[in-house]
């Protein structure tokens, strides 16, 4: 797939989008829905980025989530009901316009060269520590939009993806995006580039969940 140079920006509190991952969408906003209308006429991608906290202005995180609209649906009052796969990691180099909505130059962030042995430690570590978490029954992180009522996977339906996937990234991202619940922390995954640092972050989350899980079994 051709990645443009530009692309429109979408920012949301607390969502990150993460490539190879389905996010579900409810777009209500007038300057989203014309946003929506403009990206299915022409190559149905758009950028989500989470919103930077701690300023009075909506300011787009550095790094997003490239998109691509695999379902839509449009309702009777103008509203959508969206699909979106993430497709790639980019950088926000350069804002184009702000309105009516905004549209930043992108560069894509590429992945750092890894040692495969150690990579190949770390993501048996991640999913010792899912099968661990899922085992005390600890709820996803999928977060839907405004009255979207479009069901997120279960924990049953992510280990059989998991078990599929032989891609150390594919199962960095998509652990992240289901059972990291803090934004901040998955942000901080997704704009990490060096795979090795990636998965001991993940590692480091995850056991900090499982132990703020057991605590609250008591």
């Amino acid at each position: 797939m051709d990645v443009p140079t530009e692309a429109a920006v979408m920012i949301l509190p607390e969502i990150t989008l993460f490539p190879h991952a389905l996010l579900p969408l409810y777009i209500f906003e007038p300057r989203y829905r014309r946003m929506i209308a403009d990206s299915l006429t022409g190559h149905r991608l758009f950028i989500v980025a989470m919103r930077k906290s701690g300023c009075a202005r909506e300011v787009p995180s550095n790094v997003a989530g490239l998109g691509l609209i695999r379902i839509c649906v449009k309702n009777p009052d103008g509203t959508f009901h969206l699909i979106l796969q993430g497709i790639q990691r980019v950088e926000l180099v350069g804002t184009v316009r702000y309105k009516p909505y905004r549209v930043h130059r992108i560069r894509l962030m590429k992945s750092l060269p890894n040692d495969s042995v150690n990579v190949g430690a770390l993501l048996a570590k991640v999913r010792d520590l899912v099968s661990k978490r899922i085992a005390l029954g600890a709820p996803t992180s999928f977060v839907k939009g405004k009255n979207d009522n479009v069901p997120g996977p279960t924990m049953m339906d992510i280990m059989g993806y998991l078990k599929e996937i032989r891609n150390p990234e594919e199962v960095a991202d998509l652990v992240s995006c289901a059972l990291l619940p803090g934004g901040a922390e998955r942000q901080m995954i997704l704009e990490t580039a060096d795979l090795e640092s990636r998965l001991q972050y993940l590692i480091h989350f995850l056991m900090d969940e499982i132990s703020e899980h057991r605590k609250h079994r008591g």
